[in-house]
């Protein structure tokens, strides 16, 4: 009929009488005269879903019927089908035909497809400690992959207290029977309510450009020597406000520099150099910028502190890496479209000290604040 045949033609074709073609096409229901209604689906082209070998299959049920209408044990039929005599004995018992008072195949398969889609619990949803010890570091804006790795060290020796940082993301994304509301996704560094499929960014003109990557000196590529910085802007509302970023490249550590309203260059040179010269001379060894005009007095910049400044190359933002992935933490505390303006310095210090404490997976799960501690001890030769 998708061809353009008529019902009765396509019928004679395949020879069969015209009302089965109909019940083919829209399936049919059948009342006993009992009143008991019977539904036949119509029938379909698309293939049934493949199960696990480990169950039973429709043919083997109708092998199963077959013996105990032939009269043989269920012992006999488990050595033919190379089961176990306990499954074939559970599938009889089980999906006996309650209408029927016998085993029949086809009412079987129907009642084990049945069983098989019954909803469970997720491991989360089922596990009320579990999912209030998730909460408890949702609500301090820890990643999942954070909190998967703190429940192995909070319960040791516990497989139901322990989770995969996937299985936090989809009870957040798809909450449904998981025990998390869709809510708690706001705490999450994006704030989205579902994943979002890749697409490529939007490229920027490049506006300034300085001393590159390329001049820069080889030790910062390894992160091996301390005291090399990366640096940006997180812009508010219409670009009118704004908060300087910087993250040192061993240990992850972070400053939020206050710009006081303001985000032009003799600003972001002066309040930018102002919270670097305060570190030990060798932790502040180079600063590594995008390419922004901000940072348009480099030269005097340096002249300022003698800290060499090194720029990334166009619409290149992964060679900041630590830089950009810190701004979507501080994302968290200060979301897009907003009036960044309103918050103080003891503020921003108070962003920068939680996101400092928080366990770090690229540094073996050490916060960035006890390795920069640590660092800024060490005795410099």
């Amino acid at each position: 009929m998708r061809q353009g045949i008529s019902n009765a033609e396509a019928c004679r074709k395949l020879n069969i009488n015209r009302r089965t073609g109909m019940r083919w096409r829209h399936g049919r229901t059948v009342t006993d005269a009992h009143g008991r209604a019977t539904t036949y689906a119509p029938i379909s082209l698309k293939a049934p879903p493949e199960i696990s070998p480990r169950y039973l299959s429709e043919s083997e049920r109708i092998r199963i019927a077959d013996a105990i209408q032939a009269g043989q044990s269920l012992r006999q039929i488990a050595t033919a089908l190379g089961r176990s005599p306990s499954t074939i004995s559970r599938e009889v018992i089980r999906n006996r035909s309650p209408r029927l008072k016998r085993y029949a195949p086809r009412a079987a398969q129907v009642l084990a497809d049945a069983a098989r889609k019954r909803p469970r619990l997720g491991k989360i949803a089922g596990n009320p400690e579990l999912r209030d010890a998730i909460v408890k570091h949702l609500l301090q804006q820890w990643s999942p992959r954070q909190i998967s790795h703190q429940l192995s060290v909070d319960f040791p020796g516990r497989p139901e207290m322990q989770v995969v940082h996937e299985s936090i993301y989809q009870a957040l994304y798809a909450p449904k029977a998981t025990g998390l509301s869709r809510e708690m996704t706001s705490h999450l560094r994006t704030g989205r309510r579902g994943r979002l499929t890749h697409r490529h960014s939007t490229k920027r003109r490049s506006r300034f450009s300085g001393p590159l990557l390329s001049e820069r000196p080889a030790e910062v590529e390894t992160r091996l020597v301390p005291g090399h910085w990366e640096g940006d802007l997180i812009c508010g509302t219409f670009n009118r406000s704004a908060i300087a970023t910087l993250v040192e490249r061993t240990s992850g550590m972070l400053l939020l520099v206050h710009l006081n309203g303001k985000r032009d260059a003799p600003t972001v040179r002066e309040r930018v150099g102002q919270a670097m010269a305060a570190l030990p001379p060798h932790l502040r060894k180079s600063l590594t910028w995008d390419q922004g005009s901000e940072m348009s007095e480099y030269l005097q910049f340096k002249k300022d502190t003698t800290i060499p400044v090194y720029f990334c190359d166009p619409h290149s933002p992964w060679q900041r890496g630590s830089n950009e992935n810190t701004n979507g933490l501080v994302r968290q505390y200060f979301p897009k479209g907003t009036n960044l303006n309103q918050h103080s310095r003891e503020r921003l210090a108070e962003v920068a000290a939680k996101i400092n404490g928080r366990p770090r997976e690229s540094r073996n799960w050490e916060p960035a604040q006890a390795h920069f501690d640590r660092l800024e001890k060490q005795p410099q030769i």
